[in-house]
């Protein structure tokens, strides 16, 4: 799968970390690069990325800012982005296997670098049970089209 990876600058300690676990689970990262800057914007830093995964253009992205929460906000306001915020693995797999969520977002701030790993690797390796879940996600892709 090709996964986006973007982060504002408080996300950038962990990033290429990231980048590199995408890599070594057999996946192909996209890195949507930030400048580095002092204190960039997370929403000029991660809309991008949440829209070439709502464009087809990667399967699932990751994104990461200091809490996390800011980023999951900015990528769920993209049409067709289902974004799970998790310091978890648990709540990783389950985004996924519940949710179908196509992005991840973690707080660089929050989690360390194992269970940042763990994360994603769950994340990742889990696919969608369907099932009762699907009407679920029907009912969420209509609310997001009646907001316009």
């Amino acid at each position: 799968m090709r996964i986006c990876v973007a982060s504002d600058h408080a996300g950038l300690p962990l990033k290429g970390q990231v980048i590199e676990w995408v890599h070594e689970l057999g996946h192909e990262p996209v890195d949507f690069a930030t400048d580095g800057g002092e204190a960039d914007d997370y929403p000029d830093a991660i809309a991008p990325a949440a829209q070439a995964v709502a464009r087809g253009e990667c399967e699932r992205g990751i994104v990461l800012g200091g809490s996390g929460t800011g980023e999951a906000i900015v990528a769920n306001k993209v049409r067709g982005i289902r974004c799970v915020e998790a310091s978890d693995p648990v709540v990783a797999g389950l985004g996924r296997k519940h949710n179908d969520a196509n992005v991840l977002s973690m707080g660089a701030r929050i989690v360390g670098t194992a269970v940042a790993r763990a994360c994603v690797e769950a994340f990742l390796a889990t696919e969608f049970a369907g099932g009762r879940h699907v009407a679920r996600i029907e009912k969420i892709d209509r609310l997001e089209a009646d907001a316009g």
